[in-house]
């Protein structure tokens, strides 16, 4: 009897330091998503299905530099986009002027599409000429700062058995 005590003992220890260190993690790098799992291929070799990605919560678009990986939501999109900036503009939005990150994983051949908004999809001429989706910074939520290879694949596998993939 005194057994079955022990176990749950260790088990609302377990718990409750995960939930901890989940909630430190969020604290201290100002995001709700601390760590997120990969679920497609469009930044190999970098990141693969599967791998878990730290992220560093961006609170002021001068914290975005190209060649950074950034986390945003885009509407109609059930999973954030993790995909390289590779150009930064100034565009103008409402009247007002707004940074705007065009992106595109680094296995994908063209940059992500236009970004809807209220005052329409915005996008950017690049300096090659071609037309180009921007990403304002207000979608942005968050830098990738480390990868942990591959641990984020069995929780995939699961999802994936269970019907409930994207």
């Amino acid at each position: 009897m005194e057994e079955w005590k022990k176990d749950v003992a260790w088990i609302i220890i377990a718990v409750v330091v995960v939930f901890g260190i989940q909630a430190g993690l969020k604290a201290a790098l100002h995001t709700n998503s601390p760590l997120v799992i990969v679920v497609s291929g469009s930044m190999e070799p970098v990141f693969y299905r599967g791998d878990v990605v730290l992220l560093k919560g961006v609170t002021n678009p001068d914290q975005v530099k190209v060649g950074d990986v950034i986390v945003y939501k885009r509407p109609g999109y059930e999973y954030p986009i993790i995909h390289r900036v590779r150009y930064i503009y100034t565009i103008k939005l409402d009247g007002k002027p707004e940074e705007c990150f065009v992106t595109w994983g680094d296995n994908n051949p063209v940059p992500d599409p236009p970004y809807p908004t209220p005052y329409g999809p915005i996008q950017v001429i690049l300096p090659n000429g071609y037309l180009a989706g921007c990403v304002p910074a207000y979608a942005v939520e968050a830098k990738a700062e480390l990868v942990f290879p591959k641990i984020g694949l069995i929780p995939l596998w699961i999802r994936d058995a269970l019907g409930l993939g994207g």
